[in-house]
């Protein structure tokens, strides 16, 4: 855990009450960072597997800049993979042009991705992470295309892509 979502955790409570917090956060769920993953690896084994680049993203939970991710112009036919454990995690049917930056999808592949409430802004935010590593991808919001309606933004960074 960051210390930022300590310290919005810490700031919740207070805001909250002990109470109504408990609730709260258990109602929320916990972080994929607190979970159990198929795919494990030592923080040593991690910096060693990744560029710094998806260190930061997929274990540091981080966000790539917009606009710099070079699979933004991927439109082969294929599968979006996790770049930590090469879970395969979107398929290129569903990847559209948000205008927001970073690749979108509006599915998933069956079982590829979980979810988890994420508080780091102050705002509710649903995070995505992979199913197998439990690495941080992006959010999912609900103003995507039909016919889910949903817009998965990852970070380019956290995804690899594989033809065919």
């Amino acid at each position: 855990m960051t210390t930022d979502s300590v310290l919005n955790r810490r700031a919740m409570l207070s805001w909250l009450g002990a109470g109504t917090a408990a609730a709260a956060l258990a109602a929320c769920g916990t972080s994929a960072e607190a979970k159990s993953y198929p795919v494990q690896f030592s923080d040593a084994d991690w910096k060693k597997r990744l560029t710094g680049r998806q260190y930061h993203i997929l274990r540091g939970r981080g966000t790539e800049r917009p606009f710099s991710s070079a699979l933004l112009k991927e439109h082969r036919k294929g599968t979006f993979v996790c770049a930590a454990d090469g879970n395969p995690l979107f398929s290129s049917d569903t990847k559209y042009d948000s205008g927001t930056g970073w690749p979108s999808f509006w599915r998933p592949l069956s079982g590829a991705i979980g979810t988890s409430l994420d508080w780091e802004t102050g705002t509710p935010r649903t995070e995505v992470h992979c199913s197998r590593c439990g690495g941080h991808l992006g959010h999912v919001f609900s103003d995507g295309p039909k016919p889910t309606g949903k817009r998965y933004c990852m970070n380019g960074d956290a995804l690899a892509f594989r033809a065919g």
